[in-house]
């Protein structure tokens, strides 16, 4: 039976009825890869072993063994490691680079039986909008291919959306899961900065960087999460409790949402989104629940300070490829100096070596204070705010992008637009929250709008709670 995938709920019934094996869902998917490698989404297949392990997971079916994740097919972005394959975060000083373990999230989906299909490409080091950096070109959007597919976590969202797995792993810095998610028609989710463990995940900024999930449902996406969550001894900043289940258990409520009426009706939003975000607003008023309205002081800082405080972090972190223990090493190199500046010149491209560069210098000597330590304090106002904010609400709904997906190309000249395309999602890792992006509907042209909700601090149960019920809702898309 060619199963065109609905859900996990779904799958398993039919892997337990016998109307369909892992062997062959795992071959669907690898078609539906192959036949779109045109979409550039994903830089290596992991065909052979996905075979191996789906006939494994079948046996293991046919005496009645079932783990949560069991046959489900996870693709994972090419900047987190896994043990014996190649990781090489989409950057040239990478290339050929093989890990030598498994990140802590990839352990964890193969213990709860889940099928790894493969790599997906991603922006250089998770630094881009648009999918437009990686070293390997970029993704183009399954259901647009002149358009992006957002970033950085493009490869990741294509791959769900044009059904070569059910579900991906992305990273999230400051939007890069949940853009992506609202490109591409799919359920986007970032966890509380600590959930999720970072063991394994090739660092950007690392205290903004967390793994998150894309799919197709909130019930899916809840139920990864649920899978890869909780402690780990490898990552002192991962301190959720392990097996806490987060699954939305489907009963419906009345939600305090907590919104910005400046931001929900903002000149820089698309005016469908914002016809659409204006209904949402109403119709949830006319099913009893409760508006909130906010005004966030220093939101016009938060690009900025997100900016300065992630560029920072990524000039200390990408201090290691030095052309000296791994990766790209130029050949004309012959002193220290000249393997590093060689090294790092020809294996960096022009986004990363910008961040480098901007981020080395708000850490220089005579700037720190003015822009590094200034960034900090607002980053603790904004952070402190929203835990006043949501203290008096459930849910917090704003925008998750200004609009809908934009052409390939129609930004790379222009740095600052690209960083604007992040202004509504970065709050999320400025403050630690956990947030997730549901499909609002779709433009003229047909290509999808999306609606964020941020939860409090290690309570994503009650947000996939209130995500699976708005996703139900008249006028918005129920995937």
């Amino acid at each position: 039976m060619d199963l065109a995938f609905e859900r996990i709920s779904v799958y398993h019934d039919c892997l337990r009825l016998g109307q369909t094996t892992v062997k062959d869902e795992v071959l669907r998917c690898l078609e539906s890869a192959r036949s779109q490698a045109h979409l550039n989404a994903f830089l290596e297949l992991y065909a052979e072993e996905a075979l191996e392990r789906a006939e494994a997971l079948d046996q293991e079916i046919s005496v009645g063994n079932f783990k949560p994740l069991t046959g489900v097919v996870v693709g994972v972005k090419d900047n987190i490691c896994y043990a014996g394959h190649q990781v090489s975060a989409s950057s040239k000083i990478l290339d050929g680079f093989q890990s030598l373990y498994s990140a802590t999230v990839v352990e964890r989906l193969l213990e709860h039986g889940a099928v790894v299909i493969g790599r997906l490409n991603c922006d250089e080091f998770a630094m881009g909008s648009s999918n437009e950096n990686s070293a390997f070109g970029p993704v183009l959007n399954p259901l647009n291919t002149s358009r992006v597919p957002g970033g950085s976590s493009g490869g990741s969202a294509a791959a769900v959306a044009m059904g070569a797995c059910h579900l991906s792993l992305g990273t999230d810095t400051g939007g890069s899961v949940r853009q992506p998610a609202a490109y591409c028609g799919l359920v986007g989710f970032k966890p509380t900065y600590g959930r999720v463990s970072r063991h394994g995940l090739i660092a950007f900024a690392s205290s903004f960087d967390q793994v998150g999930v894309f799919g197709q449902s909130v019930e899916d996406v809840a139920r990864l999460v649920t899978c890869i969550s909780g402690r780990d001894d490898f990552d002192s900043t991962c301190t959720a409790d392990a097996h806490e289940c987060l699954v939305p258990k489907g009963e419906k409520k009345l939600y305090r949402i907590g919104y910005s009426p400046s931001w929900m009706s903002s000149s820089v939003l698309n005016t469908e989104l914002q016809s659409m975000l204006k209904n949402f607003l109403e119709q949830s008023v006319k099913e009893g629940h409760t508006l909130i309205p906010f005004e966030i002081e220093g939101m016009d800082y938060a690009i900025p300070v997100y900016y300065i405080l992630a560029t920072a972090e990524a000039s200390s972190n990408l201090s290691r490829y030095s052309g000296l223990n791994y990766g790209v090493r130029h050949a004309d190199a012959d002193s220290l100096e000249s393997t590093f500046k060689l090294s790092r010149s020809q294996g960096f491209g022009p986004e990363v070596q910008r961040r480098i560069m901007l981020g080395t210098y708000v850490l220089s000597e005579g700037y720190y204070d003015a822009y590094y330590v200034k960034a900090q304090r607002v980053r603790r106002i904004l952070r402190d705010q929203f835990q006043r904010i949501m203290s008096e609400c459930d849910v917090f709904a704003l925008p998750t992008t200004v609009g809908p997906a934009f052409g390939i190309g129609s930004k790379s000249n222009d740095p600052l637009a690209m960083y604007l395309e992040d202004q509504f999602t970065v709050l999320a890792n400025l403050t630690g929250l956990p947030a997730i992006s549901i499909p609002l509907g779709s433009d003229e042209e047909g290509m999808p709008l999306a609606l964020q909700f941020m939860g409090s601090s290690f309570q994503e149960q009650d947000l996939f709670q209130a995500a699976s019920q708005f996703c139900i809702k008249e006028g918005i898309k129920n995937i």
